[in-house]
C-alpha cells in the first residue's frame, strides 16, 4: 500500500485535527485549573472559568470533523483510483 500521506505533506482535515487537539488541551488545563480549588480549600473561581472547561468537548468535536473529513477525502481518493478509464 502506498503512503497514507499526499505528496503534498498534509491530509485534508489534519489542520482540524491539530487545532482540535490544542483546544482540547486548553480546555483539560482549564479544567484541572478549575477543579483545584476543591482540593486546596479556596474560593471557587467564576463561572467564566466554568465556561471555558467546555473547550474541552469542543477540541474533541474540531478533531472529529478533521478525522471525517480525512476519512472522506481518503474514500473519494480509492474510489477515483478504482474506477476503470473510460
Amino acid at each position: 500500500m502506498h503512503s497514507e500521506t499526499p505528496a503534498g505533506g498534509s491530509a485534508p482535515g489534519d489542520g482540524l485535527v491539530r487545532a482540535g487537539g490544542i483546544v482540547f488541551i486548553v480546555g483539560a488545563v482549564a479544567t484541572l485549573i478549575t477543579v483545584a480549588p476543591l482540593f486546596l480549600g479556596t474560593d471557587p473561581f467564576p463561572p467564566v472559568a466554568y465556561a471555558v472547561c467546555m473547550l474541552m468537548g469542543v477540541g474533541f468535536l474540531i478533531a472529529g470533523a478533521g478525522v471525517l473529513r480525512s476519512i472522506a477525502a481518503q474514500r473519494r481518493q480509492a474510489r477515483s483510483a478504482a474506477e476503470p478509464a473510460l
